[in-house]
């Protein structure tokens, strides 16, 4: 990736104008250290694969659907195909490098193709013997014939894998033993969920096969998750899993009768578990706004966004982090992932909000917190919107509405903190040699077209399949009218792109679904309602800050759709069982699953802005907390004023939404020690009160907040005349 300021000083004419860059390759598409770069013929197999996987998609969900359960599994198999074919298990070996381990463990993983393939024959010849007539296959047969050698290749393959190093240029055996492992493990569930065995799933009458292939696809699945999102998840899920089992020796409201794992397996691997809601969403919703996003990226519409706020903000004081407020918001809204746009966007923003004078800790916290904030960011929302859609039952475009006035309150928040501090350090905006002029960019503003047609098209009441594929179509003819224009090789590339980059979301959402089967399955969601609606008796406050509290917990260093699945599936039913709206129930515990992405110790935001700029990791997650402040807050308001979430009498809306704008300003002077000048301590107290106040949305409490707000205001502009030097210049 790379982002090039324009070297020269130049005047003003609009030649030069014309030759102004400051960003390029926003849009390029990010390396992962444990991802293989193919050359030669496989290059050409993955990237024919990855361009099959994103076509499947288009068709089968405009032109000829498929059976939903078996979309799913096809989807799911995809991608694990893909995905043991990209990511490498272990670190990669140098060039030339060669030990008489690596030897064994490469013969030993040629041999383990044997069983693999093995069991993959043993799927064809069930398929032949139910086409013939069968009702059902001996068990035995399932089990020593398919179920052993499958699950032996499967786990010895993982195992392997851990340790077998190999150049980044080339396949592990070991890997092609868990691709055919994929393919074996997904063709039997095929065969078996369309025949009349399907009704079979969890009694003692499902056949053995499919507790076989659901382990097997478990593991797979398992493995995936922690090559493309780390341990977090896994251990979680993997808690999950050992509680179906120990749960009958827990005391107290932890303890259950307990599952077999014959009835466990043969249904955790159906809608009631990996093939439910998150997958749901991820086979439809989220593939498509991938693929949607990899168009945009193909035709540098995201060099176009980042540019345009330059634009827009870049002269402002602390230009640069007013830029990342604004471009980190547009991409991370896309993309749908917090520490993949502080990677993608952040690489640009920091090192040129350090150039102003931000520290370093201060230029990571900002991008972290925008980024962030880019999941709440109606429509899209990163792909949080379309999980509570699909839980909820509630309509889109509702959800969409909803989250209006809190993402406009959380990006207040940042900017004001953000403006805040540069007036107290006396920082300066960007020169204009340093940015592109608006004029320019304003004659290419039809390339926020593919957004604006979406939102368009979402509010005339067109399903959200029909709106993405529009405009993923109107993406490449809007290129048309670019200097990036998309011709058939481009259209195949961003194809190629969205089939990689699906991978990661797809594994997470696969792998919250076994969590979210456990908790089904189990019943401990049920038995945490009752938890909560205990301390509801209480206090519903203290129900709130447990629920908030469970929520960060469970999203610690787990992407944000799998944070919110597994959130919405343990702490929601509970706020709805206390008398709390399905929608304000939802979007709290969405806000905090969003947030734990910036939320110490465990902030993965706030780390990989970490390392980029150069600050100490807890550092930076401890000040973007402090930015990001608002979000911590917001949420409380939701059950005091459903208002906020658009529910109510416009008068109401408006009051509401008005004055908890002011009061967000009130919160970042307070935390940021300056409102028209610097503020004292007594004052930061004073003002921490006038703001929850006008947070809060009730009518006295909106007055008592405005007084003091005035009172505020009035003392400022008397003690520093309307401005106020800063405490240091940079």
């Amino acid at each position: 990736m790379s982002h090039t300021p324009n070297p020269r000083h130049h005047d003003d004419s609009d030649e030069d104008a014309v030759e102004t860059v400051i960003a390029t390759g926003v849009d390029d598409e990010p390396v992962e250290p444990n991802r293989r770069l193919f050359t030669g013929w496989h290059w050409l197999l993955f990237s024919f694969l990855a361009i099959a996987y994103s076509s499947f998609h288009l068709i089968s969900l405009n032109v000829y659907p498929m059976e939903t359960w078996s979309f799913r599994i096809v989807h799911i198999a995809g991608a694990l195909i893909l995905g043991y074919g990209l990511y490498t298990g272990a670190s990669f070996a140098s060039e030339g490098e060669s030990s008489p381990v690596s030897r064994a463990l490469t013969w030993a993983s040629y041999a383990l193709l044997i069983p693999a393939i093995y069991a993959l024959v043993q799927v064809f010849l069930i398929q032949n013997a139910m086409s013939g007539g069968a009702m059902r296959i001996e068990p035995a047969v399932e089990t020593w014939h398919f179920g052993f050698p499958l699950i032996f290749a499967t786990a010895s393959a993982i195992v392997i894998s851990w340790f077998h190093r190999r150049t980044r240029q080339h396949l592990c055996p070991s890997d092609l033993v868990l691709m055919v492992a994929a393919i074996a493990s997904a063709g039997y569930l095929l065969i078996m969920f369309n025949s009349p065995l399907r009704a079979s799933t969890g009694t003692s009458f499902a056949p053995i096969g499919i507790s076989w292939a659901a382990i097997a696809g478990s593991l797979l699945i398992l493995e995936l998750t922690r090559r493309v999102t780390g341990l977090a998840l896994v251990v979680i899920s993997t808690i999950f899993l050992v509680y179906v089992f120990a749960g009958p020796y827990l005391p107290g409201f932890l303890g259950y009768p307990g599952l077999s794992l014959n009835r466990f397996f043969s249904q955790v691997y159906t809608d009631a578990g990996i093939l439910g809601p998150t997958t749901a969403v991820s086979s439809t919703y989220i593939i498509l706004f991938i693929i949607f996003a990899a168009f945009l990226q193909a035709s540098k519409v995201g060099d176009y966004f980042v540019n345009f706020a330059f634009a827009a903000a870049g002269r402002a004081r602390g230009g640069p982090a007013k830029v990342a407020i604004f471009a980190s918001g547009l991409m991370g809204m896309i993309n749908g992932t917090s520490a993949g746009n502080v990677v993608s966007t952040g690489s640009l923003t920091i090192p040129l909000m350090k150039k102003v004078g931000y520290p370093a800790k201060s230029a990571g916290a900002i991008e972290a917190a925008a980024s962030t904030g880019g999941q709440i960011m109606p429509p899209i929302m990163g792909a949080g919107a379309f999980i509570m859609a699909e839980i909820t039952g509630i309509p889109y475009t509702e959800i969409a509405v909803a989250a209006l006035i809190p993402a406009i309150l959380y990006f207040v928040s940042v900017y004001f903190m953000v403006d805040f501090e540069a007036a107290r350090k006396g920082m300066r905006g960007m020169r204009k040699d340093e940015i592109p002029l608006f004029s320019k960019l304003v004659k290419q503003v039809y390339l926020f077209a593919p957004i604006i047609i979406l939102i368009a098209a979402l509010f005339m009441g067109y399903s959200v399949i029909r709106a993405g594929t529009l405009a993923t179509a109107s993406a490449a003819v809007v290129s048309w009218f670019s200097p990036n224009k998309m011709g058939p090789r481009d259209i195949l590339r961003a194809l190629q792109l969205a089939g990689t980059m699906a991978i990661q979301i797809i594994a997470v959402c696969a792998c919250a679904g076994l969590i979210v089967g456990v908790i089904s399955l189990t019943g401990v969601g049920a038995r945490f309602s009752s938890l909560l609606l205990g301390l509801a008796g209480v206090s519903q406050l203290l129900a709130l800050l447990f629920a908030m509290c469970i929520s960060i917990l469970l999203g610690m260093g787990m992407p944000t759709t799998a944070a919110y699945a597994v959130a919405a599936s343990v702490v929601a039913p509970g706020l709805i069982n206390i008398g709390i709206q399905p929608l304000v129930a939802h979007f709290f515990v969405f806000y905090f699953a969003v947030v734990s992405a910036i939320t110490p110790p465990v902030a993965l935001a706030s780390y990989a802005a970490a390392g980029i700029s150069g600050a100490n990791a807890m550092g930076t997650s401890v000040a973007s907390f402090k930015i990001g402040l608002a979000a911590f807050i917001v949420p409380f308001m939701f059950f005091y004023s459903p208002a906020m979430l658009m529910e109510g009498s416009w008068f109401q809306i408006l009051r509401v939404g008005a004055t908890a704008t002011l009061g967000i300003v009130l919160l970042a002077g307070m935390v940021q020690a300056w409102f028209f000048g610097p503020v004292k301590a007594w004052q930061r107290v004073v003002m921490l009160i006038g703001a929850l106040f006008l947070i809060y949305g009730g009518i006295y409490t909106d007055i008592a907040g405005l007084v003091i707000g005035g009172a505020l205001f009035m003392m400022q502009r008397g003690a520093h005349g309307g401005g106020a030097k800063p405490v240091t210049s940079s």
